[in-house]
């Protein structure tokens, strides 16, 4: 049970953060999932470049396959950097503010690529762009989860990050669309401008985080004014603001937060998660078209393979938000990947029936980037909220990590002549072992509270958020 602060008079007064984690669910805080998901349509947007503008590159501008790796590899290394350095940063000097300029850097980073005529300097906007982007997922995830109840915090989340899928399939159909007719700068700049409209509605919309406000030690009434604009219909007369806004002896930096004691083990362990979660999402996507087609498979069914894997992934993440309003997240989590590992073993042994195929692409779809959804949940109250743009940060970098060693690793499979069916059998492999990992978090959430005296345990949060 949580404590209360008290007064001098003796009355029982909340915490700010008390004060949201008890309170209803405002229109206001409702407008804040609401641009964290269409933020995270970004995310989804941005990987229409890999999928759609690469492969232009080489057949307008003759560029070879060696320097579009290359350009691949570091973008993906910008988002890991990114995102890791911002985090920390977040969590000291705000979440909104990191935001905006990441968010700004990676539109404008994108569309500045359509007026590129050189390899070289498409290469440098993109670095450019994909250090912004990194940015935006962790501490946009982090805002939402701050301005959340707690018993609504894991289905908002995870209603936030759908967004990712939702870009991705926007972006399909933008791709579909606008490339025939207008070619892929046009796309670019759709994609890289598009997103900068949201900049002024996150300044004007989002406050920031009453946690950095506090820390900060920022006047009482710009904590006052920042809860009043998250919850507008609420008396603030049982918050003890004053105790809030005073300064904190010390502060523990987030990067020890993250890392040290006991929650060393919990981040290695979501670590693993996010790293295996995202690399099977980009092999299944990468390879599925290529291992159908070596089975004999048209085209057209190929690519009705990959459709309902997409279509999949989208009902799941949003259908998993609304799962997560009733269930223990982890429990969530473990039936996901249980039911992912069954998916791969069943889709290995009928790879030859085309019916078959499409069932077992669709409930892979469903499961695995649902199974992701639920990690951003799990990192989200796995950290208190002073390092909690840190914590999401961080675990996303080392998620970005996932694609570049699966793509290497199916590349090996697939250069060696595997069949599909091997490629799923070894996939269920290391989801198995998330499938271990996820119990192992649930087992930590459930350990005893420390004595106030001792750090507390990152996973042990209150009641409402274990629901």
């Amino acid at each position: 049970m949580t404590t209360q602060s008290s007064t001098t008079d003796g009355s029982a007064q909340l915490s700010p953060q008390q004060f949201i984690d008890s309170g209803p669910m405002s229109r206001r805080q409702w407008l804040i999932v609401t641009v964290g998901l269409l933020t995270m349509v970004a995310e989804g947007l941005d990987a229409v470049v890999a999928a759609f503008v690469y492969p232009k590159l080489e057949k307008q501008w003759g560029t070879a396959d060696r320097a579009i790796t290359a350009t691949v590899t570091l973008s993906v290394l910008a988002m890991v950097v990114g995102g890791a350095a911002v985090g920390p940063l977040a969590d000291r000097y705000g979440r909104k503010g990191v935001t905006v300029t990441g968010l700004t850097v990676f539109s404008l980073g994108t569309a500045a690529m359509a007026l590129t005529d050189g390899i070289g300097a498409f290469a440098g906007l993109r670095i450019v762009a994909c250090l912004g982007l990194g940015a935006v997922l962790p501490t946009m995830m982090a805002l939402v989860a701050d301005w959340t109840p707690a018993r609504r915090r894991g289905q908002m989340v995870a209603l936030a990050f759908a967004g990712v899928t939702a870009g991705t399939t926007l972006g399909g159909i933008l791709s579909s669309t606008i490339v025939p007719a207008f070619g892929w700068p046009t796309l670019l700049a759709v994609c890289g401008l598009a997103p900068l409209l949201l900049a002024p509605v996150v300044i004007r919309c989002v406050p920031e985080s009453v946690s950095v406000l506090a820390s900060r030690g920022r006047p009482v009434a710009e904590i006052r004014a920042a809860l009043a604009t998250a919850a507008p219909d609420q008396d603030l007369t049982q918050v003890a603001l004053d105790r809030a806004a005073e300064p904190r002896p010390r502060r523990r930096a987030a990067s020890r937060a993250v890392l040290s004691g006991g929650t060393a083990r919990t981040t290695v362990l979501l670590w693993l998660c996010f790293l295996v979660g995202l690399g099977a999402v980009a092999l299944i996507l990468s390879y599925l078209p290529l291992l159908t087609e070596r089975m004999g498979l048209s085209s057209a069914r190929s690519g009705a393979a990959v459709a309902l894997f997409g279509w999949g992934g989208l009902v799941g993440q949003l259908s998993v938000s609304f799962v997560l309003k009733r269930y223990d997240r982890f429990q969530v989590l473990i039936a996901l990947w249980a039911l992912a590992v069954a998916a791969l073993a069943a889709a290995a042994a009928w790879t030859g029936q085309f019916a078959a195929l499409l069932a077992g692409a669709f409930v892979l779809g469903l499961c695995l980037p649902a199974s992701n959804s639920a990690l951003q949940v799990i990192a989200a109250v796995a950290y208190p909220p002073s390092a909690r743009a840190t914590g999401i940060s961080w675990a996303n970098s080392v998620g970005k990590l996932g694609p570049v060693i699966g793509g290497l690793l199916g590349g090996l499979m697939v250069d060696a002549g595997w069949s599909l069916g091997t490629v799923l059998t070894v996939l269920a492999a290391p989801v198995a072992l998330c499938l271990l990992a996820a119990r192992a978090l649930k087992a930590r959430s459930q350990e005893p509270r420390p004595e106030p005296h001792t750090p507390a345990r990152p996973l042990s949060v209150p009641a409402a958020e274990q629901a």
